[in-house]
C-alpha cells in the first residue's frame, strides 16, 4: 500500500511558515524593546513612524534645543534662531516615501503659517546637497534644509527624533522648547492645530507680560 507524499510535504510548508514567523516576530521583537524602552524612559507612548502625536506642556518642556549646523545654502543655524519665533523642524531625505508624500502639505503649511512669523527648517539625514536641492525643486519646497548626514542635529535630538523614524515633525516654540512632536507622516490639520496652539500661547505670553508691565507703572 502506498501513501500519498501530500499530507507530509503539507506538514513541512506549514513547518516552514512557523519558521519564517517565528524569525519575523523575533527581529521585531528586538526593534519593539528597543523602541518600548525608549518610550519607558521618557514617559510617552511613543513608537517610532506610527504617526503618533505628542505634546509637552509648557512644565513638562526640556531646554531649549542647541546645536549648530547650517542650511545647503551655507546660512548658519544655531539655538539662536529658534528664539522668538515659533519654528516647525522637519526631519526627511529624498528616497523616504512618507517624506515625499507630506512635502506638497509641508510647503502649503509653510506658506500659510510664514506671515505669522512661523519658521520652517528641515534636516535631511542622507542626502548630497544635489540630491537635496533636486527633491526641493520637484516639489516646491522653499525654506531651508540642513545637511545632517554627519548625523550631529539628529544626535543632538535623540530625546525627541528616534534614528529610524524619518519623517518627524517637531513644533518648537518661542523659546525654542519642543512643543508637540509627530512621529510619521503628517497629517496637515494636526499640524496647524499645534502650529496654531503654539501661537496662542506665545500670543497669551506676551499679552500677560505687558500686562504685569501695565501693573508696575507708577500712578499719577
Amino acid at each position: 500500500m502506498r501513501f500519498s507524499p501530500a499530507p507530509r510535504l503539507t506538514r513541512r510548508l506549514a513547518a516552514a511558515v512557523m519558521v519564517a514567523v517565528f524569525a519575523l516576530t523575533a527581529c521585531g521583537s528586538d526593534a519593539n524593546d528597543d523602541l518600548a524602552q525608549r518610550a519607558s524612559n521618557d514617559g510617552s507612548n511613543y513608537i517610532a513612524g506610527d504617526g503618533s502625536v505628542q505634546e509637552f506642556a509648557p512644565e513638562n518642556r526640556g531646554e531649549s534645543v542647541a546645536f549648530e549646523s547650517e542650511t545647503f545654502d551655507g546660512e548658519p543655524v544655531s539655538g539662536e534662531t529658534f528664539q522668538g519665533e515659533v519654528t516647525v523642524i522637519n526631519f526627511w531625505y529624498a528616497a523616504c516615501a512618507p517624506c515625499r508624500k507630506e512635502a506638497p502639505d509641508l510647503q502649503e503649511i509653510y506658506e500659510e503659517f510664514e506671515p505669522d512669523g512661523v519658521q520652517f527648517y528641515g534636516v535631511n539625514t542622507r542626502d548630497t546637497q544635489a540630491t537635496a536641492e533636486a527633491f526641493e525643486r520637484n516639489f516646491g519646497i522653499t525654506y531651508p534644509s540642513m545637511e545632517d548626514r554627519g548625523g550631529t542635529v539628529l544626535m543632538s535630538m535623540t530625546d525627541y527624533v528616534h534614528p529610524s523614524a524619518v519623517p518627524t515633525t517637531l513644533v518648537l516654540d518661542q523659546e525654542g522648547r519642543v512643543t508637540a512632536r509627530i512621529s510619521g507622516i503628517v497629517e496637515p490639520g494636526t499640524l496647524r492645530a499645534l502650529i496654531t496652539t503654539a501661537l496662542e500661547e506665545d500670543q497669551a505670553q506676551a499679552e500677560a507680560g505687558r500686562a504685569d508691565a501695565a501693573g508696575t507703572l507708577p500712578t499719577t
